[in-house]
């Protein structure tokens, strides 16, 4: 009778409820709640890890079936030991929670589920690789940049990839075991996954040889490990080393304007070949193209970094960067930006383009050349005797690559008007990119008048943060680690502007050989100032090459 059952304790612990119960010594546990699956610990991450392993990692199969010969049987050995490792790392994570906390291990299969419904989007859509670089990108990007990647489809994700699959996983009543079984399940699973790796140990070259793709698509681990990486490494940055003082060789009023272009790769600019005339002004305006010109990086932090360093040798967070160092030494700086990702600085104006665009007039104003509103006067009112304009534009950065002009520069249609890049035809997607190359040529062209009518010595630098992939090889954006990243990511133009070349409104544009990269910007605008410093490096600088102002 009920009488005789004695309640010796009720445990209530998330979705669902363990009841013991005792009559006459005998223990039993309460049936599992209506509508509720019970299963084992053990028994639910071997169904959480093999379910993780055969829904969220078709981007890796795919990828192993392409690079593979799956005609051979070692394709498919190698193809089975990617399962194998995928749903072994996560039996073995899941077990290391359930032994400090059986509790938290439905919260951490959900956890897991909604990291890889977003994952497996940027994966699919733009081939990213969720390495610590991108990471860094995810870290480093704002409101506006986030926005333009937001498709619907993207609720579709993470609904049918996230949602359902909590859903699921919230109608499973975990039932818990004792410590030694929660202990043997990872050590049977590593037993089982050496015995396998023994077996099939052929297959270790091809997943060593596709190490970086391989492991940048187990999921989640490989956004939440570099996650990790990349904050551990710039949450707390160390205070920056001051540059040693520097002179300048002459008192001659100087104005440097430095403009740094965003996601635009040299193989889209007629001046580098192109077939389109992309750069109807710069073509015009008596520029120096340097012929060979790479990024140090193929995301904008790391190459800005690398642009505002003295050195080359990968420790640039270390100093102080070039902004900050020239107006310590007395030039007056401004830094006129409509993108982000800058190192931290110290200059006397700095504006986003929010700020310039209160007291902007016109159709532009919303756009790149916003960053030009008032730039004239505000050169020419300067007091002292050099000056620096830094202009950090949006310039190509995609998907939205019609969204980064005004309507007025669509040359080239019908464009891609989606942020979903492989559901738009190759053409549609070239012309709304060429279209914001033109609309960069636009405004360096527009920078160059405004320094001509100043009438002051002047020498104008643009180059871009790196370059983009347009769907070659299914990659879009850019990102991509730089060991495996292509050509289109790492080719950038590098133009060079002087005022002295140009007394005689001079057209004719001259190519310069010779191979650099974004480190070259800062000695070459120490070398614009005239300024000898411990740090400036002669081999760098691009103007004696393209001929000093």
């Amino acid at each position: 009778m009920l009488t005789a059952w004695r309640t010796t304790a009720l445990e209530l612990k998330g979705p669902f409820v363990l009841t013991k119960f005792r009559k006459k010594g005998a223990v039993q546990e309460a049936p599992a709640e209506a509508g509720f699956w019970q299963v084992s610990t053990p028994t639910f991450i071997l169904l959480v890890a093999l379910g993780s392993a055969a829904l969220y990692h078709f981007p890796l199969y795919r990828f192993a079936v392409t690079n593979l010969d799956m005609s051979s049987p070692g394709g498919i050995w190698t193809l089975l030991t990617l399962f194998v490792l995928v749903f072994f790392t996560n039996v073995l994570v899941l077990s290391v929670v359930s032994v400090f906390s059986q509790w938290l291990l439905k919260s951490a299969a959900m956890l897991m589920a909604a990291i890889n419904a977003i994952a497996v989007y940027f994966i699919v859509v733009y081939g990213v690789v969720l390495d610590k670089t991108m990471m860094g990108n995810v870290f480093n990007t704002d409101f506006a940049e986030a926005s333009a990647l937001f498709h619907p489809m993207l609720l579709v994700y993470v609904a049918a990839f996230g949602l359902l699959p909590i859903w699921l996983l919230a109608r499973i009543s975990v039932r818990p075991v004792s410590l030694i079984k929660r202990i043997t399940t990872p050590a049977v699973a590593t037993g089982l996954t050496l015995c396998w790796l023994v077996g099939a140990s052929w297959t270790w070259l091809w997943i060593d040889k596709y190490a970086k793709q391989v492991g940048a698509m187990v999921l989640p681990w490989s956004p939440v490990i570099n996650g990790a990486r990349y904050l551990s490494s710039n949450l707390a940055p160390s205070p920056r080393a001051v540059l040693p003082a520097g002179t300048f060789a002459s008192s001659n009023r100087k104005v440097v304007v430095l403009i740094i272009g965003e996601s635009a790769r040299a193989q889209n600019f007629f001046l580098y070949g192109y077939r389109r005339q992309t750069n109807p002004r710069m073509s015009l305006a008596g520029v120096s193209v340097i012929r060979n010109a790479s990024s140090c990086a193929t995301y904008t932090t790391a190459s800005l970094e690398c642009i505002l360093s003295p050195t080359t040798s990968g420790d640039e967070g270390k100093w102080e960067v070039l902004t900050t160092y020239l107006q310590r030494s007395g030039v007056e700086v401004t830094w006129r930006s409509h993108n982000a990702g800058e190192p931290p600085m110290k200059v006397l104006h700095y504006q986003k383009l929010e700020d310039v665009k209160q007291t902007c007039v016109g159709d532009e104003c919303n756009y790149d050349g916003g960053l030009l509103f008032g730039l004239e006067r505000h050169i020419a009112d300067s007091k002292g005797l050099r000056t620096l304009v830094v202009l950090h534009l949006t310039g190509s950065h995609g998907p939205a690559y019609n969204t980064r002009y005004p309507a007025s520069f669509e040359e080239y249609k019908p464009v891609c008007n989606s942020v979903q890049l492989q559901q738009c035809s190759q053409e549609e997607l070239i012309n709304a990119y060429d279209n914001s190359i033109r609309y960069t040529d636009h405004v360096v062209g527009q920078t160059i008048d405004l320094l001509r009518r100043l009438d002051i010595d002047a020498t104008l630098f643009f180059i871009a943060d790196h370059g983009e992939s347009l769907g070659e090889g299914r990659l879009y954006l850019h990102g991509t680690p730089w060991l495996v990243a292509p050509e289109e990511q790492k080719r950038i133009p590098f133009i060079v502007w002087n005022s002295r070349d140009n007394i005689k409104e001079n057209t004719t544009t001259k190519f310069v050989d010779g191979a650099f990269t974004q480190a070259s910007v800062f000695h070459s605008v120490l070398g614009a100032f005239g300024m000898r410093s411990p740090v400036y490096k002669p081999e760098l600088d691009v103007l004696p090459k393209v001929g000093r102002p």
